[in-house]
């Protein structure tokens, strides 16, 4: 399966498996995203949904599959639904209900690192990793979705840098403008600094998040809502015996 969910405890593994073609997206995979993406949403034991490559062949994912996209080119019917099997996916993709985290291993160009914005948090697993936006180069546009992403990651004028040039940067430069937050081969303690804090919380706050981003800073019933039914939760009196306490939570 070129894509598949791998559940290790509370965490999920959404693997990428496609090391023939340097894990390039084909329709048939944009299409499976979001089925993919529901299954763990069902597993009301997760806490982490973790995208990465299935092998280190030094490709997270290479982008779109420019050879399917060459052969379709003409079909008009072709191009719509790949048009709109990528847009579904990423939208979903970026209002996951849990929280997500990229675990970037290798190239992560286009389509590739459109998939690594749509995710919450992004870690390079080293320097030698390279990420690019590389349309400008072949002609093509980016999606508006992802262009919204990458600006409200890196603001204006970076993302027009990478968008305009289509040029490669490696992880160290990837930190400094903002596209990743983390440059580490073992990010296990990210990863456990988020399966230890409060599920509830934390779907919460990215709920939260994505409304801001969204462009709406002004509470509704819903985010009143949220914040009044935070009291009255299993996690808020677990959390406030352990502060009381002096020791650690253990959210269940």
């Amino acid at each position: 399966m070129t894509l598949r969910l791998e559940v290790e405890g509370h965490t999920a593994h959404l693997v990428i498996d496609r090391p023939d073609q340097r894990n390039a997206f084909n329709l048939a995979m944009w299409q499976a995203l979001p089925g993919v993406l529901e299954q763990a949403a069902r597993n009301p034991d997760l806490r982490l949904l973790i995208l990465r490559s299935a092998s280190s062949n030094g490709a997270f994912c290479a982008g779109a599959d420019i050879k399917e996209l060459l052969t379709n080119k003409d079909d008009a019917g072709w191009r719509a639904a790949n048009q709109a099997a990528i847009n579904r996916a990423q939208y979903e993709l970026a209002r996951h209900a849990l929280p997500t985290l990229a675990l970037v291993d290798g190239d992560c160009i286009g389509g590739g690192c459109g998939l690594a914005l749509a995710c919450d948090l992004r870690v390079a697993t080293g320097p030698d990793v390279r990420f690019g936006i590389t349309p400008a180069k072949l002609g093509l546009v980016y999606p508006l979705h992802d262009v919204k992403l990458l600006v409200e990651l890196i603001g204006p004028g970076q993302a027009r840098k990478l968008l305009y040039t289509g040029d490669l940067i490696d992880a160290e430069q990837a930190l400094q403008i903002g596209l990743i937050e983390e440059i580490n081969a073992e990010p296990d303690d990210l990863i456990a600094s988020i399966l230890a804090a409060s599920p509830s919380s934390v779907r919460e706050l990215k709920r939260f998040v994505r409304r801001v981003l969204d462009g709406k800073g002004e509470d509704n019933d819903e985010s009143l809502r949220a914040f009044a039914d935070a009291f009255q939760t299993p996690d808020f009196a677990e959390g406030t015996r352990a502060f009381v306490e002096k020791r650690k939570p253990e959210f269940r």
